[in-house]
Order: C-alpha cells, then sequence, then structure tokens
C-alpha cells in the first residue's frame, strides 16, 4: 500500500479497471457473509483494530470472529479509506478458516469518486464477492425514500447509478448500499436485505462493529 495520497490516487485508477459487476453469484446458495469494521485506538487514532466475522445466514449465528491490531500509517483523506483501513482488516481476514460466499464491508463499493471505495478495493484483493454498506453519503445524489422497510432509491453520480439507498427498518435512516465486486446493483440491495433482522444495519456489519467497538473500548 503506498503512504502518498497522489500514489494511492494513482492506484485506485489501475485497480479500478479490475472490478467486476454483474450477477456473479445465485443469491440462494449464499449461506456465510463475512462482514468486517474497523475502530481506532490511542490518542491521534495511531493504531486501529479490525474485526471480520463470518455470520451463517441460515443459522443466524457467527460462526468465526478475527480481532487484529495495527498501526495507522496512511492520513484520513476521503476517498482513501482503504489506504487506511485495509492493511489492519486484510490482517484480521487472514485469521479466518471459513471461505465465505460474500462479505459486507462498512463503506462504500462503487459509490466512491473514482469507483473503488474500500468494499469494492477489498473485493479486488480477495477477489471475492463484496458489498459496500455504508451509514452516509460519499458522493451522488437520491430522491426521497419511502419510509418502510425494504424501500430503496437509486444513488446517482454523474449520470450513473453507483448503488441504491435502502431502508431496512421503518422510519430509521436508510443505508448507502454499493456492489465492490462480483455482484450487480441489485444483487447488493436484496443481499443486505436478506441479512437484516430488527436492526438497521445487516447482521454481518452489525456483528464486527460490535465486536470491534467492545475491543476498542476495553484495549
Amino acid at each position: 500500500m503506498p503512504n502518498d495520497p497522489g500514489e494511492a490516487i494513482k492506484l485506485q485508477n489501475e485497480v479500478r479497471k479490475l472490478v467486476k459487476i454483474g450477477d456473479y453469484i445465485d443469491i440462494a446458495s449464499v449461506r456465510l457473509v463475512g462482514g468486517v469494521d474497523v475502530a481506532y485506538l490511542g490518542k491521534g487514532a495511531s493504531q486501529a483494530c479490525a474485526v471480520a466475522v463470518v455470520w451463517d445466514r441460515l443459522s443466524g449465528e457467527v460462526l468465526e470472529s478475527v480481532y487484529a491490531q495495527d498501526e495507522v500509517i496512511f492520513p484520513y483523506i476521503p476517498g482513501l479509506l482503504s489506504f487506511r483501513e485495509l492493511p489492519v482488516v486484510m490482517k484480521a481476514c487472514e485469521g479466518l478458516s471459513s471461505n465465505v460466499d460474500v462479505w459486507m464491508v462498512d463503506g462504500a463499493g462503487i459509490a466512491h469518486p473514482r469507483r473503488l471505495g474500500i468494499a469494492a478495493h477489498f473485493g479486488v484483493l480477495l477477489d471475492r464477492p463484496s458489498i459496500g454498506v455504508a451509514k452516509s453519503r460519499l458522493i451522488g445524489s437520491h430522491l426521497p425514500v419511502p419510509r418502510s422497510k425494504g424501500s430503496w432509491v437509486p444513488l446517482r453520480h454523474d449520470g450513473e447509478v453507483v448503488g441504491h439507498v435502502l431502508r431496512t427498518r421503518n422510519d430509521v435512516k436508510p443505508l448507502y448500499i454499493s456492489p465492490g465486486h462480483k455482484v450487480s446493483l441489485r444483487q447488493a440491495v436484496e443481499l443486505v436485505l436478506a441479512c437484516c433482522t430488527k436492526y438497521r444495519l445487516p447482521e454481518p456489519t452489525r456483528m464486527a462493529h460490535n465486536l470491534v467497538e467492545r475491543y476498542a473500548h476495553f484495549s
């Protein structure tokens, strides 16, 4: 991973060429869904910790969870989050033994200025299907989202649909869902909704978030 922002942008423009968007998976056969999230430790966020979980869609249970911690090298720059967080995320994923069908990442997929958010970059590195599940909008515009669970509207940027804005609970703030790698726009929405129970976040990223916050608090 480069340490210079200019080099990072150049690398993004190269890696984006490897991103594949389309119906690469059979949603009905998806059982093991991975989730990752990152938190920061120490004054000035000098250390990052990540948790990778494997959630069983059929049983609703977490089968594995791995924690990793690493020094933060890359500065915080909007649009370059993957260079700051992927090193510790990959470190956590290396400890898993399960063969994950689809990954859900806290962040953007192709809903990114250069179409390579952290979920897309992550998916290319692993060459596995991945979906960006963001709690806030990085780019784009959209129409109002109906207030009922399961409602969604397209997220557009520069005339292109780059994701969807999905309501996962009635009257709760929507999520910004975009494909990362080897999934389609529609499949990303359908899979996230299928992994939502009674909470705003889908279970894989919700579990990862809860665990990483717990680790960060007690570290």
